[in-house]
């Protein structure tokens, strides 16, 4: 049996909870840094972004109403796939060019960095809501809400650390997301969706698309039903379309540029902010 031919693994998208192809039937062929593979890799169309942003939505009201506590129970059993999963995602990354230390360590602070939202996701509301002094017999608070569906343009330069370190916050505050995943290293993709499909995440709360950013920041930041817009990245000519294009439903726009995802000052539950609404209400005293 040593000639078996080898069972190459289909690299689609997720969409919905479940794994697809364009409906384009698009692909583009990705290559191994040192030349010796090529991969299809699935090429997102605006169709597929709309079929992705509708998912979203409709899977966002049963993800905002779950309880804080239950949401990082759902994020911690992530990072518990991951972990036993570990040996295939740093094979992945050794793939896009890592070596097998560099490859190890950033699986380590991916699970990591899931573990530390996961602890946060009950914890925020408390820090960053207020009760607020006025001059008058009600009582005033302000409290933290999700504020939607959120478009994630992620990192270009990670394969899996900041997809992660993009979508984990959103998660925690009860948003739902539709993620670009790294054109240049797209490989984990298809096992972070794996991942999430054999987890507790609801079908739609997380949606994963590859693809070009230069076809698909247009629809992205254009879309009147995504309520905020995540970039990582540096690109003046595309940070002005994004700004452009969102002000045409007044989205909330995050520019996220020279992050050092390895440095652990990167990890801050104010990134949580990024995707969160203030409610403030009043109560009357005594009543």
């Amino acid at each position: 049996m040593n000639d078996r031919m080898d069972v190459r693994k289909t690299h689609k998208m997720f969409i919905n909870g479940k794994f697809a192809r364009s409906e384009s039937d698009r692909t583009y062929n990705w290559t191994t840094p040192d030349n010796k593979d090529s991969i299809n890799i699935c090429h997102a169309s605006r169709k597929d972004f709309r079929d992705s942003v509708s998912a979203a939505k409709n899977a966002l009201s049963g993800w905002s109403a779950r309880t804080a506590y239950n949401r990082a129970q759902i994020i911690y059993r992530c990072a518990e796939i991951l972990e036993g999963r570990s040996a295939q995602f740093i094979e992945e990354l050794r793939a896009q060019g890592l070596n097998t230390e560099d490859a190890t360590e950033e699986v380590r602070q991916t699970i990591d960095l899931l573990v530390y939202y996961a602890g946060w996701a009950d914890k925020y509301g408390q820090l960053f809501s207020s009760v607020n002094p006025v001059a008058a017999p009600y009582f005033n608070f302000t409290v933290l809400e999700a504020t939607g569906v959120v478009a994630i343009i992620a990192p270009q330069e990670s394969g899996l650390l900041g997809i992660i370190a993009a979508i984990a916050p959103t998660l925690v505050g009860g948003n739902t997301c539709v993620a670009l995943i790294s054109q240049d290293h797209p490989l984990c993709a298809s096992s972070l969706s794996e991942t999430l499909h054999t987890s507790d995440v609801p079908a739609g709360v997380v949606n994963l698309l590859t693809g070009f950013r230069s076809e698909l920041i247009e629809p992205f930041s254009t879309h009147m039903e995504v309520n905020a817009l995540l970039y990582f990245g540096e690109n003046n000519d595309e940070i002005t379309q994004i700004e452009t294009n969102a002000a045409e439903n007044v989205k909330r726009v995050s520019i996220c540029t020279n992050q050092d995802w390895e440095d652990k000052s990167s990890l801050s539950p104010y990134a949580i902010l990024r995707t969160q609404e203030s409610k403030t209400t009043w109560h009357p005293i005594g009543f």
